[in-house]
């Protein structure tokens, strides 16, 4: 004759299987804050670092903003003063070009100092025997790195920036995941109440 097991060993079995669960995904969810949070203080440091070297990289180059620009008499050690430069330089070669950019000026100079493409109109040096180039798209070569070098900065203090702002938000949901799991792992185990089941007999034959 077989019988059911009696509701409460039915119910203590449902108790441990709970709180077995429940201790691996607490000890589980404490484990993930904690790699959360570790992450997150890296970021942040790693944030600051790269401010602070991108500063100081552009503090140590000395360069003062031109009296027409948007920082007139400031010394460049920030991204943003890195990117208002850099427009400042870009103007004063559009300046020096009559509006030409690098792609739009002639490669080389003719007899009376026009800039042409044609090699043949070109004038010649009398010392190299080559034609003469067009000396401002070496100003515009020379634009071109320096406000190449100086947008960079500006981008990466940018990124710098959200590496920072990017690791107090996964501090902050660290923080919250850890004091959530230690307060679930503090309350103690959650009783289930398994239902109640009638004792059935099963006559075996004779």
């Amino acid at each position: 004759m077989w019988m059911y097991p009696e509701p409460h060993q039915r119910q203590g079995k449902l108790e441990r299987r709970n709180t077995d669960m429940r201790k691996f995904s607490m000890w589980g969810g404490l484990l993930a804050s904690t790699i959360l949070i570790a992450f997150a203080i890296a970021s942040v440091a790693l944030g600051v670092t790269a401010r602070t070297d991108v500063r100081d990289a552009l503090g140590a180059e000395g360069i003062v903003g031109t009296p027409d620009s948007s920082i007139p008499g400031q010394k460049v050690d920030t991204g943003a003063e890195a990117e208002a430069f850099a427009k400042t330089m870009r103007k004063h070669t559009l300046a020096m070009t009559d509006g030409q950019t690098y792609a739009e000026m002639g490669r080389f100079l003719d007899s009376d100092g026009k800039a042409t493409s044609d090699e043949s109109k070109a004038a010649v040096d009398e010392a190299t025997g080559q034609p003469v180039e067009n000396g401002l798209r070496n100003v515009w070569v020379t634009e071109t790195a320096l406000t190449t070098a100086l947008n960079v900065s500006f981008f990466a203090e940018r990124v710098a920036l959200f590496s920072i702002m990017m690791g107090v938000a996964l501090l902050l949901t660290g923080i919250g995941f850890f004091v959530l799991c230690l307060g679930q792992l503090r309350a103690g185990p959650t009783v289930l109440v398994a239902p109640a089941v009638a004792e059935r007999k099963i006559a075996t034959p004779a």
